[in-house]
């Protein structure tokens, strides 16, 4: 690696704890971490990368899917063609990580395979947090083994405050020591099932003589504020707050839970998985083969049955399929995914990718 090799980063979300957790070791071993934004920043910024450099590209949403119109975002992929053409020759490398099969909401969705088939042809690393992905994804792009580099997600160990007690968390809830607390935190969209989450904890509710409490944080997505709300059970007890979770407070909200339920419909990979293990909450996940593949053998995940989730997740939050959960269990998660580790690993790729014998 030359003195200051540049990394470039896109898109680069200033507050995202992922991103920061994995840049920790890059920045102490000399690389000089930059970010872009938007998809001109990436055309700029990419243009000045040269031998040594490495262009590191996570979500795509903001190249296509952003797009004014198709015809906008077809001359995305073109002009994207260009600059990484041009980067390659240059000398500068291109990491790609794989976080979604594909973003969420498609407005364009021949247009983002495209370019998702581009990226990773184009790629000099190809950067998985699960082993199941290249399966995962294998219908959208075929993802060559030799590029591919398996770095796991980090836990958020040292991130977040830690110091408020369980007890304190709920009481700030209203929440009593007895109540059984259901948590779900994350940005509240169609493709997360948090619908039937809420019924599944209502007919929960009733089985167990009305002991749980169903708490909802994150931004609405696609969705009024009000309609979400009317749409809740009205027998249910519900702690919401449906907007950004400022960091500081996303101890608050795990610490009061007993469980955390994530009812995707849609899922390749989740750090809320992670964040919750880091504060030791036991979760209920779809039963995804992948999922089953990477997190089957822990004793805090339960699976529910993705064809019948209203029904499979009551069955789990009617009963106590964790009661057998020792901190212990969490930790042996947690130990070899430590972050400074994990970004040891990916300094480590970056330091491979920067030699000039590569």
């Amino acid at each position: 690696m030359r003195s200051g090799s540049e990394v470039l980063v896109f898109p680069a979300y200033l507050n995202n704890a992922f991103l920061n957790l994995l840049q920790l070791s890059a920045a102490a071993d000399g690389f000089r971490v930059t970010g872009a934004h938007t998809f001109d920043d990436l055309t700029a910024g990419a243009a000045r990368l040269g031998r040594g450099d490495v262009l590191h590209m996570h979500w795509t949403t903001p190249i296509v899917q952003q797009a004014q119109s198709e015809k906008n975002a077809r001359a995305r992929v073109a002009k994207l063609s260009r600059v990484l053409g041009d980067l390659r020759a240059r000398g500068a490398k291109l990491v790609w990580t794989i976080h979604n099969r594909l973003p969420h909401e498609l407005t364009f969705r021949d247009l983002e395979i495209e370019l998702t088939r581009l990226i990773a042809a184009s790629a000099d690393a190809i950067h998985i947090m699960a082993p199941h992905t290249p399966a995962a994804m294998a219908d959208v792009v075929s993802l060559d083994p030799r590029k591919i580099r398996q770095i796991p997600h980090p836990s958020y160990e040292g991130v977040y405050d830690t110091s408020i007690t369980r007890a304190e968390a709920r009481e700030s809830f209203e929440i009593a020591d007895a109540d059984t607390a259901v948590l779900f935190l994350g940005q509240i969209r169609p493709y997360k099932g948090v619908d039937a989450l809420a019924r599944a904890a209502a007919d929960a509710d009733a089985r167990r003589g009305n002991d749980l409490v169903l708490m909802l944080a994150g931004a609405m997505k696609e969705m009024p504020r009000a309609e979400f709300r009317a749409s809740l059970p009205p027998q249910l007890r519900t702690v919401s707050h449906l907007d950004f979770v400022d960091d500081a407070d996303i101890t608050r909200w795990f610490r009061a839970a007993d469980v955390a339920c994530f009812p995707y419909r849609a899922i390749l990979n989740s750090g809320s998985v992670h964040l919750a293990a880091t504060f030791h909450v036991p979760v209920i996940l779809p039963r995804d083969p992948g999922l089953v593949e990477q997190f089957g053998s822990e004793s805090w995940v339960a699976f529910f049955d993705p064809a019948h989730p209203e029904e499979s997740i009551a069955e789990l939050l009617a009963t106590a399929p964790f009661a057998g959960v020792t901190p212990d269990d969490f930790e042996a998660f947690l130990a070899p995914i430590a972050p400074w580790d994990v970004a040891r690993e990916y300094s480590a790729l970056l330091r491979t990718l920067s030699s000039p014998v590569v």
